[in-house]
């Protein structure tokens, strides 16, 4: 199975942060897919999440059994914040987050994919 599957576009994930002092947060978000070979995620109700985020860059986020590690640059405006706006739904989107993926990791077999 390619482990893209569990990151595609519509699909629940866990996105985990960190803040500069070491205390986690975690969120149930749904994937935007890859673009240019890195995971789009969309901000709509992720305060705590971004606000880790400006403090630290690092992320983990699970699809499944895969575990990806990365780090992200946030986006108010422009290219990748316009592909996270869906015209349907109740939410409005306030950044895009890019994830430059680090490693991925199979949690179900125990070892590095890359």
């Amino acid at each position: 199975m390619n482990w893209k599957n569990n990151f595609k576009k519509g699909k629940e994930i866990i996105l985990a942060t960190s803040s500069k002092k070491g205390m986690p947060n975690a969120n149930v978000v749904i994937s935007r897919g890859f673009i240019d070979g890195k995971l789009l995620l969309a901000d709509c109700q992720m305060d705590k999440t971004i606000k880790n985020l400006q403090e630290n860059r690092n992320i983990c986020v699970i699809g499944g059994y895969i575990r990806l590690k990365g780090v992200v640059k946030i986006f108010s405006s422009g290219k990748y914040f316009k592909l996270c706006i869906v015209k349907e739904g109740d939410y409005k989107v306030k950044n895009a987050i890019l994830v430059t993926i680090k490693e991925i990791f199979d949690l179900d077999k125990v070892k590095i994919l890359k």
